[in-house]
Parts: C-alpha cells; structure tokens; sequence
C-alpha cells in the first residue's frame, strides 16, 4: 500500500471495510455487517477498474438490499423464540445431585457447574447421586423436579 495520497479507490472501500467490520465486532447490532458487504463489493469493482461513480451507487444497493432482506432474516433468526441462551438455556436440562436437595438448599452439578439448587416441590427431596431436572433458574439458584 502506498502513502495515503496515493490509496487506490479499491484500498480506500476495503479500508472502510475494516472500519466498518470493527464497529460491528463492537456493537454485535448487525447494522454495520450490511454496509461492511457494500464495501466489500465496491472494493471488487474498484479493483477491476470500474469508475467511482458506478462504485459508490453499488455500494448503496448492496447494502440497501442487504439491510431490508438480509437483516430482518438474520435479526429473526438471533432472537427466535426457538433461541435460548444464558440460564434460560439451562431449563430443562438434566443435573446430577451432589448434596443433598430439598425445598431450601442443595447443590447440583448442572452443565459441568455446581450450582446451588432446590426442589420445586417445599416437601420434595433428592439424595446425592440422584438424577433431577432444572424446572427454573431463581436468581443464583436452579429449581428442580
């Protein structure tokens, strides 16, 4: 590359490419995925020698097309009802009872952590060694079946 005088219209859209990747990386929005593929494209056509005024209008289209049917796919997809993620994702997973459980304390090993648990039912009880189910994450604590 040379100094920046002299970038060639191609080093300047893959510049802004970058740019525009890293604001993404930052923020995980997909708002600057889109444009990052505009520029992509435009630093294509640049480097195959097209002029600057069909390179910024491509640019535009791609990422006008890539915000109205890429996006909202993508955004429905992410946060899906069928997505869960956090302690959500740990409803209805099995654990292994490692002290003793009933309805105030206990603690369980649930997906490779020992969490604190207790039965969902006050009169309910497991043994060490017992195989339950999560029911509910309450806070710092899984409720068990």
């Amino acid at each position: 590359m040379g100094s920046v005088a002299t970038l060639h219209s191609w080093e300047w859209w893959l510049l802004a490419a970058v740019l525009l990747l890293l604001g993404e990386a930052a923020t995980n929005a997909l708002v600057f995925l889109m444009p990052f593929g505009g520029a992509v494209v435009a630093a294509a056509l640049a480097a195959f020698g097209v002029p600057w005024y069909l390179q910024l209008p491509a640019f535009v289209v791609v990422t006008i097309g890539l915000l109205a049917f890429v996006r909202p796919l993508a955004v429905r997809r992410q946060s899906g009802p069928g997505l869960r993620t956090g302690a959500a994702a740990l409803v209805g997973q099995e654990a292994l009872v490692t002290e003793r459980v009933d309805g105030h304390r206990g603690r369980i090993r649930l997906d490779g952590q020992i969490w604190s648990a207790r039965a969902l039912d006050s009169e309910g009880v497991f043994e060490a060694g017992e195989a339950v189910h999560v029911a509910a994450i309450d806070g710092a604590t899984a409720v068990v079946v």
